[in-house]
């Protein structure tokens, strides 16, 4: 009998359910083994009935649940609800839905400001009201998923590589947990390191980093230690894939993150602020403060602070 399996996108960008599609003729395979009930992406399923004439909001029971993007706004979070209810099992698809991704970046600004920034730019007219009607009212910051609702297994990754969803899928077919690497991606990264100290200064990633074209990865300096700040040590390994060399160390562009911090609870930012003062780096020398904070995300991170 197959598997049913219901999935849903919230706050995100569907970058997670491209990488759905890019396991290519695997997919084929799982589509083999389970069963669609609910999929907005794919097919056309409405929440309130096919006509509409529903009085509240319905998905259909399933063995798995997937869902990718965090809880931002009041119709995320009823989704949600509704698919922990109706689900047996819950996966967190992707950053924005185990941390809060770069969405969780609106936490540092109270809403009135984001709406302000949205609505009145230095080019707009100012707006009389704000709309409305149709808009589901935001909550007070985002959420990652497990803030709101229990999450059983965690896929992070912006995207999560196609290798690692397809995994998972057919582990959880076979009745196994999957398994996350419990690495940084500075582990799996096979550029030359000489050693700590050597660096005191960062710099913007303006300026390509030194490396002979032609040769392979692995004759290569750390980038880090070349003076471009890369988030590999603080990083949890797994963008590479199967193929386990990172997707940006592989490009010669420098980590940025996106598969959360190493330990789940971790704090990415804190991580990586005491990873580079280790090294004798000047923190003021930071060229973009922000660029720690891309997928540090919700958890208890940039909630914004009552009275803002």
């Amino acid at each position: 009998m197959s598997v049913k399996v219901a999935s849903e996108w919230l706050n995100s960008c569907s970058g997670c359910e491209i990488s759905i599609v890019d396991m290519g003729e695997r997919l084929l395979d799982v589509l083999n083994l389970v069963d669609f009930v609910h999929i907005p992406v794919l097919m056309d399923h409405k929440y309130f009935g096919q006509t509409g004439d529903g009085q509240h909001l319905a998905i259909p029971e399933a063995d798995v649940g997937i869902i990718s993007g965090g809880i931002r706004n009041e119709d995320h979070l009823e989704v949600a609800l509704e698919m922990r209810k109706q689900c047996k099992l819950i996966i967190a698809l992707g950053t924005c839905a185990t941390h809060g991704g770069i969405p969780a970046l609106s936490n540092s600004y109270a809403n009135p400001d984001l709406l302000a920034r949205y609505y009145s730019t230095e080019s707009t007219t100012p707006a009389e009201r704000l709309p409305s009607d149709g808009i589901p009212p935001l909550l007070d910051s985002a959420y990652a998923l497990d803030e709101k609702i229990k999450v059983d297994v965690y896929l992070p990754g912006c995207p999560p590589h196609s290798d690692q969803i397809f995994g998972a899928l057919v582990a959880l077919l076979e009745g196994k947990a999957p398994t996350l690497r419990g690495k940084s991606v500075c582990d799996t990264c096979p550029t030359i390191r000489e050693g700590k100290g050597q660096l005191k200064q960062l710099r913007r990633f303006l300026q390509k980093p030194k490396f002979t074209p032609g040769e392979p990865i692995d004759r290569m300096r750390c980038l880090l230690e070349q003076g471009i700040l890369c988030m590999g040590p603080v990083t949890r390994a797994g963008c590479g894939g199967d193929s386990v060399i990172p997707r940006c160390i592989s490009a010669r562009v420098p980590c940025r993150g996106c598969y959360g911090p190493v330990r789940h609870d971790g704090n990415q930012r804190l991580d990586m602020l005491n990873a580079l003062a280790s090294n004798g780096i000047d923190i003021q020398s930071l060229p973009e403060s922000t660029s720690l904070l891309r997928f540090s995300g919700a958890h208890q991170l940039l909630r914004p602070q009552k009275g803002r």
